[in-house]
């Protein structure tokens, strides 16, 4: 029988013992290529299939800045309103002095933070390239990564400790990292007087089909659910996460920035929205092509770009993810627009050839750089 490259390279990654499976889809078109290598867990106890769920960690990002661009176009919020007309909460930000000065010598916000601002990744709370930054490390006490987000606060009892943090830079200036997504997430639920995980379920999944995506993992599910592991410093894998685990019911916290679950089909239906510039396989339009637009273009200065080189290697940045500026690497196509997850996922769209690209793995990245197996599928895929 012939192996497929993508089945070779996803089979080479789970021999070498990186990751215990992984599942990769390459679309072009109605022309769909799925592999399922491996399985669910480090024991073996299930095989790997094409509809196993994931923690899909940050590719929940632009499925919110989508959600969120909903409200935009029914006039719900603009672009340019202050975010704390719904978010009272920020409505006096703080900001260091200087981005490597301590965090109780602060000046006044010279402005609101705006829905744009938030979209763009531009709200001036983030992480920056240096983690040490004072400000960094006090947001990083609110943004606690460390641990799931079932253990964290509730939204507005976050937002209330996120108010306390001194921005990094004014509004608008610099591109930081992440917690504009987990913000956007609680602005939808305040603007549409619906709970996130609600709005999320009425307004993309169910009219896009996408029946595993959520923020919980319901008992009938989870034998399809895989196991989440990290790698430790011998190589390895960590167990962090069982089937019954964090995501057995809904978290105190529904995080817009990295909350969800999902499978490779369903993370391909919402990248045909993109593709068919927001409008559902059955004609209803979702999406606004002028708001499908905006998300999928680069909104950063070079300048804005080269200072979040850690995270973005180079790219652009749209609205929920990152935007391919130049073609960099054989993967590298201008106008590719999608992200990462620290779980070990990737999900892209690429307008110019029409190709939806996703691969989930249950292996936690160590950093902020794509690992060897993003790589390699991104050059496979293309």
């Amino acid at each position: 029988m012939t192996v497929s490259p993508l089945h070779a390279t996803l089979r080479r990654h789970v021999e070498a013992g990186t990751v215990p499976g992984a599942v990769g889809l390459v679309a072009r078109g109605d022309d769909v290529e799925v592999v399922a290598v491996g399985h669910t867990d480090v024991e073996g106890s299930a095989p790997m299939a094409r509809d196993s769920v994931f923690r899909i960690a940050s590719v929940t990002k632009p499925v919110t800045a989508a959600a969120l661009l909903m409200l935009v176009d029914e006039g719900r919020i603009g672009l340019g309103d202050p975010v704390a007309d719904w978010l009272p909460e920020l409505a006096k930000p703080m900001v260091v002095r200087t981005p490597t000065g301590p965090v109780d010598d602060v000046v006044p916000a010279v402005r609101q933070v705006t829905v744009e601002d938030l979209l763009s990744f531009r709200a001036g709370w983030g992480l920056p390239a240096d983690f040490s930054l004072p400000a960094a490390q006090a947001l990083f006490a609110v943004q606690d990564h460390g641990r799931p987000f079932r253990d964290w606060p509730d939204p507005d009892t976050w937002l209330g400790l996120l108010a306390q943090v001194p921005m990094l830079h004014q509004p608008g200036e610099a591109w930081l990292y992440g917690t504009s997504s987990a913000l956007q997430g609680i602005l939808v639920a305040r603007v549409s007087g619906s709970a996130f995980p609600d709005f999320l379920a009425e307004r993309i999944f169910e009219p896009l089909g996408m029946r595993d995506t959520a923020f919980e993992v319901p008992a009938p599910k989870r034998h399809r659910f895989t196991s989440a592991y990290a790698p430790a410093s011998d190589g390895t894998l960590h167990l962090t996460d069982t089937p019954d685990g964090a995501y057995s019911s809904l978290p105190r916290f529904p995080s817009g920035g990295g909350g969800l679950v999902s499978t490779a089909d369903d993370w391909l239906a919402f990248g045909r929205l993109l593709l068919n510039a927001g409008a559902a396989p059955d004609g209803r339009r979702l999406l606004t092509a002028t708001s499908v637009s905006r998300m999928t273009t680069n909104h950063l200065t070079a300048a804005q770009r080269e200072s979040a080189a850690l995270f973005l290697e180079g790219q652009g940045w749209g609205y929920g993810g990152s935007v391919d500026v130049a073609p960099t690497d054989p993967w590298s196509v201008p106008g590719r627009y999608g992200w990462v997850g620290g779980t070990g996922t990737t999900a892209h769209v690429v307008p110019a050839t029409g190709t939806v690209t996703v691969l989930l793995t249950q292996t936690a990245m160590t950093g902020p750089t794509p690992n060897a197996l993003m790589r390699d599928f991104w050059r496979v895929a293309a």
